[in-house]
């Protein structure tokens, strides 16, 4: 199974917040740091703002924080809310399938769709930047806000 561009930013977002000890560091920088652009950033996000994994503050000293429940997620639960239950294949699409009403690979595909998120679901975002991804993004955020934030 492929995540979404989506899902993956998403994922890679959490991540980031997950490391994060003391500045909030806002959609933008956060965009800078992951190389992607800001209204992709953006919306995945409000996305998971709204899920309740991520809080964001405004104005001065405000930023982006990961909330308890978003540390705590179980990555399997978070694919599955951003990529929704759907099937891997459309077989009922604009133009249907005709081996769809006695078709194996269908349910065949589904079990390995669940499979997929049930390998994910025992992992916790908390989880994810365990050594040695987390203080490889601790050195990537350093350096999207610039050599003053990078010294010692």
């Amino acid at each position: 199974m492929r995540l979404t561009r989506f899902t993956d930013l998403a994922l890679r977002v959490l991540m980031r917040l997950a490391v994060e000890d003391a500045e909030l560091p806002t959609t933008r920088e956060v965009a800078a740091t992951m190389e992607v652009p800001y209204t992709h950033t953006a919306k995945v996000v409000a996305r998971l703002q709204h899920l309740g994994l991520v809080e964001a503050r405004r104005g001065r000293g405000g930023g982006l924080a990961l909330t308890a429940a978003g540390r705590a997620a179980s990555v399997g639960g978070v694919v599955r809310e951003l990529e929704g239950e759907g099937d891997v294949v459309d077989c009922d699409g604009a133009t249907p399938c005709p081996l769809r009403g006695a078709c194996i690979l269908r349910g065949a595909l589904r079990r390995a769709q669940e499979a997929f998120f049930a390998a994910l679901d025992p992992l916790t975002v908390e989880e994810l930047v365990a050594a040695p991804t987390g203080p490889l993004l601790l050195g990537l955020s350093a350096t999207a806000r610039g050599p003053a934030a990078a010294a010692p």
